[in-house]
């Protein structure tokens, strides 16, 4: 019965992306989806993009209740100062030490690689990669790059970065016996767009904001699938998912009506990085790699048949992103 409420709820949409689904399902979560014991990731050491605020700080607070070494990764000093006073608020006896602030813009390539190799320097192992930083503009913009603004900071970023600190990575699974791990906040509004390999830099039609949020988080999808694949024999899994529908700055500065309109039923940060931070934990025999996650269960990657892509349009999109990150 509890599978078939799981996935009524689903399909359902705004009862399971709300509050309403997350409360439902959490009295299910037992056995392998129970909460990660006290101290599940002590000695550990973690990388949050975004984490300034919303999803990433309430990722980063959940990460660090458990016992992990938790870099804060974001574009401004203060804003990252700002979090780190309201983490170590939140979690009694937690030292700053513990929080380190970093600081990178994403979106911008030249600055991810020296980010990178300083902060490769700067720790012996990574256990954890959470890529969650990311924006929804009204209007399309470039970096000074030339590249589209949300594909940056939500794909060539990311992808980069990960490759980057692969052997960091590497290392972590090595000292700690186990895979490390990397976790993408995509989206579901990625269910409504396919994966467009041939404008990645959204350059045909017209641009809308929600549009382009959605095709990136398609995008991120695809890009799961293709890391998993290729980082697999190094002990480093890669997980996507969507945190259902939260009230963060960046939902209701961003989509004011939608914001104003669903407000009493919206998750909490705390809720809508709930999985993100579970996926930290879990047992690896039981999250496997590549796949797509929403409240702590393995959802389809795809309700509709016009956004399913092909092998050779993921091959065009692996292609082209390889070229744009060098």
């Amino acid at each position: 019965m509890r599978s078939v409420l799981d996935t009524v709820l689903d399909r359902a949409v705004v009862p399971g992306y709300s509050r309403i689904g997350y409360l439902l399902r959490r009295r299910g979560w037992t056995g392998p989806r129970a909460d990660p014991p006290r101290g599940a990731l002590t000695g550990r050491t973690a990388l949050v993009t975004g984490a300034g605020g919303g999803l990433g700080e309430a990722v980063a607070t959940g990460l660090v209740r458990l016992g992990a070494t938790v870099h804060l990764l974001v574009r401004s000093a203060d804003k990252g100062r700002a979090a780190q006073d309201r983490i170590l608020a939140a979690v009694p006896g937690l030292s700053r030490d513990r929080l380190p602030v970093q600081i990178c813009d994403i979106g911008e390539l030249a600055r991810v690689r020296s980010f990178a190799t300083r902060f490769a320097t700067e720790v012996d192992a990574l256990d954890l990669l959470v890529h969650n930083a990311g924006l929804l503009p009204d209007r399309r913009g470039e970096t000074t790059e030339g590249n589209e603004t949300t594909l940056a900071v939500h794909v060539l970023g990311p992808l980069l970065l990960t490759r980057l600190l692969a052997d960091r990575l590497a290392d972590g699974a090595q000292r700690s016996g186990t895979d490390s791990r990397v976790i993408v906040m995509s989206s579901g509004g990625m269910y409504a767009q396919p994966l467009r390999a041939d404008d990645l830099q959204f350059e045909q039609g017209s641009y809308g904001g929600t549009a382009a949020y959605a095709r990136t988080k398609r995008m991120q999808v695809v890009m799961t699938g293709l890391l998993a694949e290729e980082l697999a024999p190094r002990r480093i899994t890669v997980h996507a998912l969507h945190p259902g529908w939260a009230a963060t700055p960046g939902v209701t500065g961003s989509l004011p009506l939608f914001g104003t309109l669903l407000g009493p039923v919206l998750r909490t940060p705390a809720q809508g990085a709930d999985t993100a931070v579970w996926l930290a934990a879990a047992p690896s025999s039981e999250i496997g790699t590549g796949r797509f996650w929403h409240d702590r269960a393995a959802r389809p990657e795809h309700y509709l048949s016009r956004t399913r892509e092909s092998a050779a349009d993921r091959e065009r999109f692996a292609r082209e992103v390889d070229r744009l990150t060098g």
